[in-house]
């Protein structure tokens, strides 16, 4: 058995390499399937410590496609080069977030473009 290098790791998915745009599409339909609202955030550090992250405009609460959120993911990517991009759906039932996960890491190798 091996144990993984030690490593920052982020959020859900972060023990899996950069997610390609197709990966990122998929999940981003999860949220949607499941009726959860989309979000995209930003932040300079991914510290554990930190629990509160910029929102990139309001929530998206009228999206009916990936390709809405990806283009708001691709805008706050641009802007804000320098912080991690994190999408996360909320629950509008139980009033919470119920599931995040970084898209973009700076100075890291991207595949989103």
């Amino acid at each position: 058995m091996k144990t993984l290098p030690k490593e920052r790791r982020y959020e859900t998915l972060s023990y899996l390499p950069p997610l390609s745009d197709a990966q990122i599409g998929r999940q981003v339909q999860y949220i949607l399937d499941q009726g959860y609202i989309p979000a995209v955030e930003f932040n300079e550090t991914s510290d554990p410590e930190v629990r509160y992250w910029t929102m990139w405009k309001l929530p998206l609460f009228g999206a009916r496609s990936v390709q809405e959120v990806m283009s708001e993911v691709d805008g706050c990517r641009s802007e804000y080069r320098n912080c991690y991009v994190r999408v996360v759906g909320f629950d509008n039932i139980k009033q919470c977030q119920v599931l995040s996960f970084i898209v973009y890491k700076p100075n890291a190798t991207n595949t989103y473009r």
